[in-house]
C-alpha cells in the first residue's frame, strides 16, 4: 500500500473516530423522542433553541380539568439549560395578558403578532426568553357571572439558561411551542367552542 494511501486511511479513520467521539459526548439532544409532551415539542425545536449537551431528558404533565386545567412541558439538559411552558385556563382579557408582559411602568418591550383572535407575543428586551399565546376559551361547567368573564388557554414558554438561538429565530420557536401547548390544552380543557386553528402563526419577519 502507498504512502499517501496510508495518510488517506488514518485521516479517513480519524475523522470517524473524533465524529463517534463528538456524538458520544454530545448525545442528548439528538436521542429525545422526534415528538414529546403529546407532540407539542419536536426535537428539531429544541435543537434550535438549547446547546448541545451530553444528555437531556424530556417530561409533561396535565392537572386539573375545565377552568383549572394546566398542562406542563420541559426538556432539561446536563448543562442545567432548559426549555420549558406551560398552558393554563385563566380568566383574564386579551387587554390584560398583554399588560401583564409590557409590565407596571417597567417599559418592557414586546412584540406581537394575531390570527384572527388568537394572538401571540414574544418579549424582546435583552435577557428576557419568554413569549406566549392567547386563544380565548370558554370552559364547559361555567355558570352565573363567571359565564360571562373573558377566559382563555395561556401558553406561555420560556429558556433557562443560554440559549443557542438569539433574536428572532429564538422568539419564534419559542412562540410556536408555546402555540403548540395552547393548542393541546385548548382541546383537554374541552372549550365549548370548537375551532379550527391554523397550521401555524404569522411570522415574526414578516413584521
Amino acid at each position: 500500500m502507498s504512502r499517501t494511501k496510508v495518510i488517506l486511511l488514518f485521516f479517513v479513520a480519524l475523522g470517524l473516530f473524533c465524529g463517534a467521539g463528538w456524538l458520544f459526548l454530545n448525545k442528548g439532544l439528538y436521542l429525545l423522542p422526534d415528538k414529546m409532551c403529546e407532540g407539542t415539542l419536536k426535537r428539531d425545536m429544541v435543537q434550535q433553541v438549547l446547546p448541545r449537551a451530553q444528555s437531556a431528558d424530556s417530561g409533561s404533565d396535565s392537572r386539573g380539568a375545565g377552568d383549572d386545567l394546566s398542562f406542563w412541558c420541559h426538556v432539561t439538559t446536563s448543562d442545567d439549560v432548559s426549555l420549558s411552558g406551560e398552558a393554563r385556563v385563566q380568566s383574564v382579557s386579551q387587554q390584560q395578558w398583554l399588560d401583564s408582559y409590557r409590565g407596571s411602568g417597567a417599559g418592557h418591550r414586546i412584540i406581537c403578532v394575531s390570527v384572527g383572535d388568537i394572538e401571540a407575543m414574544a418579549q424582546i428586551d435583552p435577557g428576557t426568553d419568554t413569549s406566549s399565546v392567547y386563544v380565548p376559551c370558554a370552559p364547559p361547567g361555567l355558570t352565573g357571572r363567571e359565564a360571562s368573564e373573558p377566559y382563555a388557554v395561556i401558553g406561555e414558554t420560556r429558556v433557562y439558561g443560554s440559549a443557542k438561538a438569539t433574536g428572532v429565530p429564538l422568539r419564534q420557536t419559542l412562540t410556536d411551542f408555546a402555540y403548540q401547548l395552547s393548542k393541546r390544552a385548548y382541546k383537554l380543557t374541552e372549550c365549548k367552542a370548537p375551532r379550527d386553528f391554523p397550521a401555524e402563526l404569522p411570522r415574526y419577519k414578516d413584521q
